[in-house]
């Protein structure tokens, strides 16, 4: 590496594919090093080369963080429109992937995602808006020994503050109050605890499913009304010094037509940049609002630069219809809290969770859990994190479990494949019709998914069936291939 003394590489001799290289430099600190210094870094691997920003971390301290996806040497060299942080060059060596580590998680096939490797992944989300900006370590730690406990595979995480929420220990921006917050320099010290944070849930296996904006603010903190130059300050930034995270995802706003400050251009164009500014094109949405049991808005999700739907509604049923308007994966990210929140969306039961996870789930869509319990120890674990108290964690496990087991097919044509989830939902008929291809033998086995067993029924199953079942709600059948998994010992959870 060339000028000595001012650029120092990652320590490490090597990086894991899909892991972090990060060349730090020394450079200029007056005026304002966030706004004024233009920093990236040029990376080659045989003939492929990527372009990856770097940031400004305070000290007079640049970064350039990069997230290499194949192995090899990786070449670089930086440009800068500063003469100490220009032209350095250096290489690292990319080794294979560890055990544990499969990559980003990319949109498989229409409906469905896997990890990069090519590995299954289905997401069973979670919403913790602002557990890490408490400043409170104890509740930092049960919110993940809570996340280990469960089967949630995926957080939605907030970084702007909210005007409601307790003072934060920190923001994203420079400053303590409304009063001095600087939206032109940023607050190093935040992210360095956000980052520790994400390689919490990157050991996990735990995606970050990470909240840009919001419409929250109210005026308060002055960041839900910035100006466009620095909204994309802000957008670069995070790009740059968060992008290089595999388990990254971009959710651009939470509940975008609560915005009354933006337009839907505004979010577009938004979106737009995120495309552009992201060199490993992480999972890229944008949340809807909707008045509880009344009217939703959903954003265009036809649109290139989404990859896919995020939406807030409380009607499972839906899946099927959303499924047709865009041929893109449905995550209902917010369906309804299991809680006591005096907010319609935040004191469903535990069962009516359940169900809504169920509904969703069989017609080809993923749902979202949270709970909103307003007088626990821990407070809402939608704002705060802590513990889990509701009765729906360990039903969408048990969910999670079954789906697992399906072929990775089973999401592009439900209900029509080798593999069938037929869910009954509120009804509770005596019996159903089941509709299977007429050639080979299928095991069909009745679910109960509040109680959390599987009972095989007798004998095999092709063509059109009559199924006996119980008559009380919440029912479903899974059918599968005679021999595609064991149904010996009768009844099981």
């Amino acid at each position: 590496m060339n000028r000595v003394g001012t650029a120092v590489a990652d320590s490490r001799e090597t990086v894991e594919q899909w892991g972090r290289f990060e060349l730090v430099l020394e450079g200029p600190q007056e005026g304002n090093p966030f706004q004024d210094v233009r920093l990236s870094a040029r990376f080659q691997y045989r003939n492929l080369t990527m372009e990856a920003e770097g940031f400004y971390d305070g000290d007079g301290v640049y970064r350039v963080r990069f997230m290499p996806d194949r192995p090899g040497v990786w070449r670089y060299v930086t440009r800068s429109s500063s003469p100490e942080l220009d032209g350095h060059t250096g290489e690292f060596t990319c080794t294979e992937a560890g055990e544990d580590n499969h990559g980003p998680v990319r949109v498989k096939g229409r409906y469905g995602f896997a990890y990069e490797d090519g590995t299954p992944y289905m997401p069973f989300g979670t919403t913790c808006y602002h557990w890490t900006h408490g400043g409170n370590t104890a509740q930092e730690e049960l919110t993940l020994q809570s996340l280990a406990d469960s089967p949630f595979n995926k957080v939605r995480m907030c970084l702007l503050p909210t005007r409601d929420m307790p003072p934060p220990l920190q923001t994203v921006f420079a400053g303590s109050s409304p009063e001095d917050l600087d939206r032109t320099r940023y607050n190093p010290a935040f992210f360095r605890h956000l980052e520790h944070r994400l390689e919490d849930l990157l050991k996990l296996g735990i995606e970050a499913d990470l909240v840009l904006f919001h419409p929250y603010d109210k005026g308060w903190w002055g960041v839900d009304n910035m100006e466009a130059q620095q909204d994309e300050m802000y957008l670069r930034y995070c790009i740059a010094r968060l992008g290089s995270y595999r388990h990254v995802w971009w959710s651009l706003c939470n509940e975008f037509d609560f915005n009354k400050f933006k337009t839907v251009a505004d979010w577009d164009r938004l979106l737009q940049l995120t495309q552009r500014f992201d060199p490993y094109q992480h999972l890229r949405s944008i949340h809807n609002g909707t008045k509880m049991y009344k009217s939703s808005n959903l954003y265009d999700f036809t649109k290139p630069w989404i990859t896919h739907q995020s939406i807030q509604h409380w009607d499972a049923e839906l899946t099927s219809q959303w499924r047709l308007t865009a041929a893109k994966p449905i995550v209902i990210d917010e369906i309804s809290y299991e809680g006591n929140s005096s907010r319609r969306w935040g004191n469903i039961s535990g069962r009516e969770l359940v169900h809504r996870f169920w509904e969703g789930a069989s017609r080809g869509g993923f749902v979202g859990h949270g709970e909103s319990f307003i007088d626990r120890e821990t407070r809402a674990w939608i704002s705060t994190g802590g513990r889990l108290y509701g009765e729906s964690t360990a039903r969408i496990a048990f969910l999670r479990r079954i789906l697992e087991e399906a072929p990775p097919e089973w999401i592009e044509s439900p209900g029509e494949g080798s593999w069938r989830l037929v869910y009954f939902g509120r009804r509770q008929p005596g019996s159903h019709w089941l509709e299977l291809p007429a050639e080979g033998d299928y095991q069909v086995e009745l679910i109960d998914t509040w109680e959390m067993t599987i009972l095989p029924l007798e004998g095999l199953f092709r063509g059109r069936c009559r199924i006996g079942l119980p008559g009380r709600p919440q029912m479903a059948l899974r059918a599968r291939p005679a021999g595609a998994g064991s149904t010996e010992g009768g009844e099981r959870g």
